[in-house]
C-alpha cells in the first residue's frame, strides 16, 4: 500500500454546505485605538458578553498625519507613525452593530486620532479544538 503525502490526505475538517440564507452570518470588527484605551474597552466588551479578542500593537496614521514636537532649542521633528492597537473580533452578525457602539463609546476621547473601525462580512469560523463551525464556534 502505497502512502499519501500529507499533501494529498483527505481533510479531516468537514466543511458545511453553504445556505444561501445564512451566508455572511458573522462579522469580523478590527478596531483601531489609541493605546491607553485598551483596558477600558476590553471591560466594555467583557460586561457586555463578548469576551473572545486578539490584541495587536500597531503603528499607524490617519488624518491627523502624525504628531509634531518642538525641542527645547526650538527644533522641530515629526512622528509619523504612532503607536496603536488593534482589537479583532467575530461576532453574531446581529451583534455586530452593538459591538462597534460599545467600543465607540468605550474608545472614543473626542479629539483626531481614537482610531476607525473595520467590520468585514465573515463566511465560516471553524474551532480547532472540536471541528465546530459557524456560530457554534465563536
Amino acid at each position: 500500500m502505497k502512502k499519501r503525502s500529507a499533501s494529498t490526505r483527505p481533510s479531516t475538517v468537514k466543511w458545511p454546505t453553504v445556505n444561501p440564507e445564512k451566508v455572511n452570518v458573522m462579522k469580523k470588527i478590527e478596531a483601531i485605538i489609541r493605546p491607553e484605551r485598551l483596558e477600558r474597552v476590553k471591560e466594555a466588551l467583557t460586561a457586555a458578553g463578548f469576551v473572545g479578542l486578539n490584541v495587536v500593537n500597531v503603528t499607524g496614521r490617519g488624518t491627523q498625519r502624525g504628531v509634531t514636537y518642538e525641542g527645547r532649542a526650538g527644533e522641530r521633528f515629526v512622528v509619523d507613525m504612532l503607536p496603536k492597537v488593534k482589537l479583532e473580533l467575530v461576532v453574531k452578525d446581529a451583534d455586530a452593530k452593538r459591538v462597534v457602539d460599545i467600543i465607540v463609546q468605550a474608545a472614543r476621547t473626542g479629539n483626531v486620532g481614537d482610531g476607525k473601525i473595520f467590520v468585514s462580512p465573515v463566511e465560516d469560523v471553524t474551532r480547532v479544538r472540536t471541528g465546530e463551525h459557524g456560530e457554534q464556534a465563536l
